[in-house]
């Protein structure tokens, strides 16, 4: 099986990915953004993907919600999974000080994970998004400063300063401990939905978007979820994204809900969510992670 996330090796993605039973028997193949990772299934280009759609401290992954959303209308969530994130601040040499650094590299995920470490220990540096932290890190690495040169670091997991010769200055720099990503399992429309979770899952979840016509009258979000309220079904998460082909003020509505598309209270209230909505779409109905 061939499986496509975010790359190089040594990124987060990578290392979820990494911990799944069963990887020794597939093809890993890096992409070099999430969007990519997504159209790799879209396109048959792999079999599955892994990639990041929420974070503890930063929220949803946008890359990953825009997406599904409007790029990948034959891939469908059909797993989820929850993996701790701890980053390190990683430099080229063992002997660097912090108060040398002039430039911290990162994803953008990855700095806004670490921004009160950042505020709090490098305010004096300039901060700089990368691909991915991974690819932050190898840069950083792969940097040979002398004793005059700026010190750059990069914000990045602790294999990916051993697989780039980076040197971890300081580990667990994120901003809260117990920090985790929440991951995606994304395959052709139609899959199985499988559990990725090592432990036991917490029931199914659904996850929808919707868009369209009378977002813009009064009570209108309103009455789109009451076809969930009425039918006691629960939403675990929602949130608005710009729907970026409509112009300004218009937004898609993602929401994560309790059960599994094909039960009947569901299925009723998803029917009628198609009452309001000019698009509703199913992105996947899996087992939740435990």
């Amino acid at each position: 099986m061939r499986v496509s996330y975010l790359g190089p090796p040594g990124t987060f993605s990578h290392e979820a990915l990494a911990a799944l039973p069963g990887v020794g028997d597939w093809r890993l193949e890096p992409s070099q953004s999430i969007h990519a990772a997504v159209l790799a299934v879209q396109t048959g280009a792999v079999d599955r993907a892994l990639v990041p759609i929420e974070n503890s401290l930063e929220g949803s992954v946008n890359a990953t919600l825009d997406a599904l959303a409007t790029d990948a209308h034959d891939v469908e969530i059909a797993g989820e999974l929850l993996h701790p994130v701890h980053h390190c601040l990683v430099v080229s040499a063992h002997d660097v000080p912090l108060e040398r650094i002039r430039m911290v590299a990162s994803h953008p995920q990855g700095i806004a994970q670490c921004a009160e470490f950042l505020r709090r220990e490098l305010s004096h540096a300039a901060v700089r998004p990368a691909a991915s932290t991974a690819d932050a890190v190898r840069m950083v690495a792969e940097r040979h400063a002398d004793a005059s040169a700026e010190a750059w670091a990069a914000i990045g997991s602790r294999d990916a300063a051993e697989r780039y010769g980076g040197h971890v200055l300081r580990a667990a720099i994120e901003d809260v401990p117990g920090n985790e990503t929440r991951f995606a399992w994304l395959a052709p429309a139609g899959s199985e939905a499988v559990a990725l979770h090592p432990v036991e899952s917490s029931g199914w979840k659904t996850a929808v978007v919707w868009w369209g016509a009378g977002s813009g009258s009064p009570g209108w979000l309103v009455r789109c979820l009451s076809e969930f309220a009425f039918r006691g079904v629960n939403l675990t998460r929602i949130e608005s994204r710009p729907r970026r082909d409509a112009g300004l003020g218009e937004y898609r509505f993602f929401a994560d809900l309790e059960g599994r598309a094909t039960a009947a209270p569901l299925k009723a209230a998803i029917e009628g969510l198609r009452t309001h909505a000019v698009t509703v779409r199913v992105l996947g109905s899996f087992p939740a992670a435990g």
